[in-house]
């Protein structure tokens, strides 16, 4: 019995972390929609679009990843130059 209880407990907690999440984001989304408004209107290179482009396919072949198994190690999720290599 005290299994369920654990588990019904478990459950709510995740799901409230969850709608705590989204309604962040959401929040966060709309206060930065003048600044990406503003943003974009500047871009004259499309260096936002590319960039986009880029996280698009990094987070495609992420996923793909972890459908194969494969995991992303700690050490790289935390390292300061993780962004740096797409220059070598």
């Amino acid at each position: 019995m005290q299994t369920l209880a654990v588990d019904i407990a478990a459950t709510f907690i995740d799901d409230a972390a969850a709608l705590v999440t989204g309604l962040g984001q959401t929040l966060l989304r709309v206060a930065m929609s003048p600044i990406n408004r503003i943003a974009n209107a500047c871009d004259v290179a499309g260096v936002l679009a590319e960039r986009r482009a880029t996280f698009r396919m990094w987070r495609a072949s992420r996923a793909r990843a972890r459908q194969e198994g494969r995991r992303f190690s700690l050490l790289r999720r935390l390292s300061p130059f993780r962004h740096l290599a797409h220059l070598t």
